[in-house]
């Protein structure tokens, strides 16, 4: 009987096998389909964005603002779903093989958890013999304590003379905020979050609110207004290294404006002249100085640049032409030109565009090559590779407005770059030139995402203000420095006195961090 129950019995075992494996398979495939499908998804949206954040600073820069939002939201949350596997995906019998990450940063504090045998460390669970140590594994993990906010109580100790009477006592600190309640340390702290970190002041005190800790928005900007006024001495300073450079870099953007008599906004211009030469292996300063302006009149940069005669990058802003006619040499943006070419073949590819992205694409592939040699290897590289590329492409442009309509988009897109060829040019007879102003473009990019969130300046002091403190948070950040570490440590100084004498010191580029400072660099 027994043998004639197992008997019986087995086929029906591997039946039951065959099908559940069967199905299993099915349920894998289906499971691989959809992580193949999400990854392709994965792979479009970075693709769509990549495509988006070149064309930002056009015209349309608010509405593509919004689209790369959101499809940073979408990016965000498949991301997110890839790397948090269901329930069902998990066989509780296998380990999860974690993700693999990068080394911890060595400057962060280390805090050591040892995690002993639960019948301790010194006899064995199975014998009870002594047990003798053999080593350890160590895995470290990122870990984060919350903003802790501390009161700082300054306490004056007074003492008398028992001889003379008389009263010795410890002068009182420098104050960040006359008669108020803020560090220095509190005031970089909000300043670099709403500058940099993009957190407009009313959501600094909900944030300060849920802390337990009661400070109103206007008197957070009575202290942004404050460390602003104690920074003009070293943004002056960036503007007079940015105006003794050789080269700048120049863009502007919007900014809108609160107009109180009309109830409405007003749009101003933000603008950003950079001098950084570390593409040509140059150990100049690296500067960003930003000027704010209510309106885009031409007047403006042949104001701010009044005296300068060395190269100027930017795009084709007709206003930068009094400065062309004064001695300055314009150096164009194969980037722009690149845009508008890039724009068409998006809407509707055809070999000529097709053909000419190629052919900047191989350009750009030779600037890969040279950065961070010295001008003259630069130079030297350019006239050997770049130049025939560039002279084939003038010839491949010339032939394209022979074909086309003078009235297409094409060829219009074509004569932009034509009209402005010998400055495109420029690049190849100079390694200290850029072939594109990305330099400036990308000094303006942190301004389009807080201009998204404290969405206007309160007037044309407080975009004035707002120019001030990008120059120097921008210009730390070209520097590898910190900018919350560097303002609090900067304005304490200002605000006490530090002689004029020694105003270089304070500089970003020579700028050192306070012993007791972490050391940890600007992202």
């Amino acid at each position: 009987m027994c043998y004639g129950d197992s008997v019986s019995e087995a086929p029906v075992s591997i039946a039951d096998a065959t099908a559940r494996i069967a199905a299993l398979e099915a349920s894998l495939a289906r499971a691989n389909a959809a992580l193949a499908a999400r990854d392709l998804l994965i792979d479009t949206l970075r693709g769509q964005i990549a495509r988006l954040r070149r064309m930002q600073f056009g015209a349309s820069s608010e509405k593509l603002g919004r689209e790369i939002e959101q499809l940073e939201l979408a990016l965000e949350e498949l991301e997110t779903e890839r790397d948090a596997p269901g329930p069902e995906m998990v066989d509780p019998g296998v380990a999860v093989r974690p993700v693999p990450v990068r080394s911890l940063p060595g400057h962060l504090p280390r805090e050591k958890v040892v995690h002993e045998p639960t019948s301790g460390p010194c006899t064995c669970p199975d014998c009870g013999g002594a047990l003798r140590p053999l080593g350890a594994d160590a895995h470290e993990m990122l870990d984060i304590v919350p903003v802790r906010w501390r009161v700082v109580r300054n306490v004056r100790p007074k003492y008398s003379c028992r001889i003379c009477e008389k009263i010795v006592q410890a002068p009182a600190p420098v104050s960040a905020v006359a008669r108020g309640k803020a560090t220095f340390a509190t005031l970089a702290h909000v300043v670099v979050s709403k500058f940099d970190h993009h957190l407009p002041l009313y959501r600094q005190a909900e944030m300060m609110a849920a802390q337990g800790l009661d400070v109103d928005r206007s008197t957070l900007a009575g202290w942004t207004g404050q460390a602003a006024g104690l920074l003009d001495p070293i943004v002056s300073r960036i503007r007079d290294e940015v105006l003794k450079a050789d080269k700048i870099h120049a863009d502007d953007t919007p900014v809108p404006v609160l107009d109180p008599g009309r109830g409405k906004t007003a749009t101003g211009r933000l603008w950003v002249y950079a001098a950084d030469d570390r593409a040509s292996g140059g150990t100049a300063p690296r500067a960003t100085w930003y000027r704010f302006t209510p309106d885009r009149t031409a007047a403006h940069p042949l104001a701010h640049l009044a005296g300068f005669r060395g190269f100027l990058q930017a795009d084709a802003y007709v206003g930068y032409d009094g400065l062309y006619r004064s001695g300055v040499t314009e150096v164009a943006c194969w980037a722009h030109f690149r845009r508008k070419v890039f724009d068409l073949h998006e809407r509707s590819p055809t070999p000529l565009t097709t053909d000419i992205l190629e052919r900047i694409g191989t350009l750009y592939a030779v600037e890969t090559e040279v950065r961070g040699q010295p001008p003259d290897v630069r130079c030297r590289t350019r006239q050997e590779k770049s130049r025939p590329l560039v002279d084939a492409l003038r010839e491949v442009l010339d032939a394209g407005l022979r074909r086309l309509s003078s009235r297409s988009d094409m060829a219009k897109a074509i004569a932009y770059g034509t009209k402005r060829w010998s400055a495109l040019s420029r690049f190849l007879d100079d390694g200290r030139l850029e072939i594109d102003n990305n330099i400036a473009e990308r000094a303006l990019r942190g301004v389009a995402v807080g201009r998204r969130n404290w969405l206007f300046a309160g007037s044309r002091a407080g975009g004035e203000r707002a120019a001030a403190i990008y120059t120097v948070i921008q210009t730390c950040k070209a520097n590898s420095i910190n900018p919350q570490v560097y303002i609090a440590d900067v304005i304490a100084k200002v605000a006490g006195d530090w002689p004029a004498c020694r105003w270089d010191e304070l500089m970003p580029w020579n700028w050192m961090p306070p012993a007791d400072q972490p050391t940890a660099q600007a992202a």
